[in-house]
């Protein structure tokens, strides 16, 4: 199966195994509870499925690779302990706590979740005086004479055999106490996410092009010539760094990334040409309505690698603008809440709404940049709401400032008054993200019509968590008319097939 449906069959037996009966007790008991076993090839990204769960379950989350660990250091270290049998007393063998059962209660203790998933990495690659431990592990949960707190879910995963030389298959034994999920390679389900996490367009458009490109392993003479999942987004994300610095992305850059020398420079190759099309298209002036004249023409005689590229550019462009305006909406949300509750506690306390309250404003940017802290230590921290974090809390930090210069003080009154200012900016960046998605469309609409290059735009709209959020809370008339129109999902395999028939040509 591709990594989507794996995420969702993994999720949905996490759902599972959390369900408590009308006594509050789980209704499948820890030894009943299957490890899901994750096997799939390197980079194709086990571990971020796994994060996402985490977060979207809104529960705790423990990583540990295994390759690392020694029997002692799983199970904890041996020591002398004094017991008392039957009126004897007897020296006899105990251990510490597992330092990986131990790092589970340490979430607890941090995040406040009593739940959680615990994660273990390459599991078949463990030393075999450590592999009768570990099949107790998955039976019963237990390291040592130590066990998984109830409530935390034990998750493995690891690479074939033929990826990774100290990996080895599991008996039968082992397989029967695993929930085994075999993942492969999907550029089209890769590609989803890469749109909503805006993977630089160069890395979507040249891999709409050469799909065959996104993951590939081969033994060659000198070595193993590979390029994965992770290192696309990876290259995508150094990319980004260098060209807000102003650095040169050269074949040089992308091989320490993509480890295959012949699709290293074909890509460099095309990075190069996708700058020009990024300048000569002038992509920030389609969104403001305000393009040259024939510039509509021009991409309507372009040949189709080119109008791949110059799609991918508006695409990016356009899915940046609208998860801008979406994650500040959903931080003023996020800000609201935290100053009704504030308000309450002002109130409770006696302090009217124009009188100083600088100590509960001061000890509630404290208790959130806590909060924000204690998710990230734990893995839990999306972006969404690191944004959401930073905003209250600057805003707090805004009028605890400004406020202590005036003889009244920092008042819950100031706070509205810059809060509401914020609304106003918020309104009008909505405003200009609705004028931008209107002014693209406008665009594709005169260059292309209704073509594949429609079919693009709306698909990637689709798919895009952003985008789909702005345009159900802010409308566009002309999304909804050329979804219709385009019935883009019957469509799509025939610009997948299109597409893969077209080759980039050295120059």
């Amino acid at each position: 199966m591709n990594i989507r449906e794996a995420k969702q069959q993994i999720k949905n037996a996490m759902v599972a195994y959390f369900t408590k009966d009308e006594f509050g007790n789980y209704r499948l008991p820890a030894a009943r509870q299957r490890p899901v076993f994750l096997l799939g090839a390197p980079g194709i990204g086990k571990t971020a499925i796994m994060e996402q769960i985490a977060q979207e379950l809104e529960v705790g989350f423990v990583s540990y690779s295994m390759t690392h660990h020694t029997r002692q250091s799983a199970l904890g270290l041996p020591f002398i302990a004094t017991k008392i049998y039957g009126g004897v007393e007897y020296q006899v063998s105990e251990y510490t706590m597992s330092e990986i059962i131990a790092s589970v209660y340490e979430a607890m203790e941090s995040t406040g979740r009593p739940e959680g998933i615990l994660f273990l990495d390459e599991i078949n690659c463990v030393s075999e005086t450590l592999t009768p431990a570990m099949l107790q592990f998955l039976q019963y949960k237990v390291f040592g004479r130590h066990a998984v707190p109830d409530g935390w879910i034990v998750v493995t995963a690891g690479n074939p055999p033929e990826y990774n030389r100290t990996a080895h298959d599991f008996d039968i034994a082992t397989w029967d106490r695993l929930k085994r999920i075999e993942v492969e390679p999907d550029y089209d389900v890769w590609r989803e996410f890469a749109v909503s996490a805006e993977v630089h367009p160069a890395v979507i458009t040249y891999l709409d092009i050469e799909r065959n490109h996104f993951y590939a392993v081969e033994a060659t003479p000198d070595g193993a010539s590979f390029v994965t999942a992770r290192g696309w987004d990876d290259l995508s994300a150094m990319i980004k760094l260098y060209e807000a610095q102003g650095l040169a992305v050269d074949e040089l850059l992308v091989e320490q990334y993509v480890q295959n020398g012949d699709i290293a420079k074909r890509f460099a190759m095309y990075y190069d040409l996708f700058t020009k099309y990024r300048s000569d298209y002038q992509i920030d002036r389609i969104l403001e309505g305000t393009a040259d004249t024939g510039l509509a023409e021009r991409a309507r005689r372009a040949p189709f690698d080119e109008r791949v590229a110059v799609m991918g550019l508006i695409v990016d462009a356009t899915v940046g603008r609208l998860r801008q305006a979406v994650m500040e909406e959903k931080a003023a949300a996020f800000t609201h809440g935290v100053l009704a509750d504030l308000k309450a506690r002002l109130a409770a306390a006696g302090v009217a709404e124009n009188d100083n309250g600088a100590d509960l404003m001061r000890a509630t940017a404290t208790a959130l940049a806590h909060d924000r802290d204690t998710e990230r230590a734990a893995s839990l921290l999306t972006e969404e709401r690191y944004r959401s974090f930073e905003r209250a809390i600057g805003l707090l930090d805004e009028v605890l400032r400004t406020g202590a210069e005036r003889p009244e003080g920092p008042t819950f009154n100031l706070l509205r008054e810059r809060f509401n200012a914020r609304l106003d900016a918020l309104d009008g960046s909505i405003d200009g993200a609705a004028a931008a998605l209107d002014n693209v469309f406008r665009f594709v609409e005169e260059a292309f019509g209704e073509g594949q290059e429609m079919l693009m735009l709306v698909t990637d709209l689709s798919v895009n968590r952003a985008g789909m959020a702005f345009i159900n809370d802010h409308g566009c008339e002309r999304y909804f008319a050329h979804n219709q129109n385009l019935q883009f999902y019957e469509r799509g395999s025939d610009l997948a097939a299109r597409i893969d028939r077209i080759t980039l040509e050295e120059e």
